[in-house]
């Protein structure tokens, strides 16, 4: 298997403009996502301005900014600044807010409006039918389901993924997402589930050629690995 032969699109995941630049130029990413906790991470200052260098270096390609609000009057009004600044642009909504109150009414009224939505931190079934009944026909969405938090849990996340895929296509009007991905082979899990999408950071999209290497190969690869290590160490075990 090679990277052409996955269907899944991959996003890149993450909140640093010189990254996502970089990924943006490999040609291999489809889109590109962020959050709070990524942009914490990243030191960014200022959130407008961020997102709106983003949108700049990356004018023809998906790219999702969060509402940081955990007040929906004060997320419908940040939810209209940030659908602004790009055709491209889709708005993150958290499912609840922290206070576990439903989103629902919020992305109804949001989708009535035309926005692009990203529906964010959703990690059911039910969830899922909720967001996609109030969703305006003919609208660009995505439901972002945390497969791999959910695979935390010791619960197989194809399965629900699975589910989840034929519920958004029933209606057609978002596409499927497999959020929170741990590791490569979750790429190829969610491509053998339907699922449209998949988040995947830079430390795992670094690890992306490594799909398809031949097995014999990558031990040999790895041997030599620690071979050098142990070298650099200067390590002795046996004296004299």
């Amino acid at each position: 298997m090679e990277i052409k032969d996955l269907e899944v699109k991959i996003f890149a995941d993450g909140a640093d403009i010189e990254g996502m630049k970089e990924e943006y130029d490999k040609g291999i990413v489809k889109g590109f996502t962020t959050n709070p906790t990524l942009m914490k991470k990243a030191g960014v200052a200022d959130y407008v301005q961020f997102a709106k260098s983003a949108v700049q270096a990356i004018p023809d390609m998906p790219v999702s900014f969060e509402v940081f609000s955990d007040d929906f009057d004060e997320m419908e009004k940040e939810a209209e600044v940030l659908s602004k600044l790009g055709d491209n642009v889709y708005v993150k909504i958290p499912i609840t807010n922290s206070a576990g109150v439903s989103s629902v009414p919020l992305i109804e009224k949001l989708s009535q409006k035309g926005m692009r939505l990203n529906i964010t931190a959703v990690f059911t079934l039910k969830q899922v039918k909720s967001v996609v009944e109030v969703l305006k026909p003919g609208t660009e969405n995505i439901v972002s389901v945390f497969a791999g938090r959910i695979m935390d849990a010791g619960v197989d996340a194809e399965d629900i993924m699975r589910d989840a895929k034929r519920i958004c296509a029933e209606k057609g009007n978002a596409e499927l997402l497999w959020a929170s991905c741990r590791e490569v082979f979750n790429i190829v899990q969610a491509d053998r589930c339907g699922t449209d999408i998949i988040t995947v950071t830079n430390d795992i999209l670094k690890k992306l050629p490594n799909i398809g290497k031949d097995l014999e190969q990558f031990s040999l690869e790895t041997v030599r690995m620690f071979a050098r290590d142990g070298a650099a160490l200067g390590y002795s075990i046996c004296q004299g």
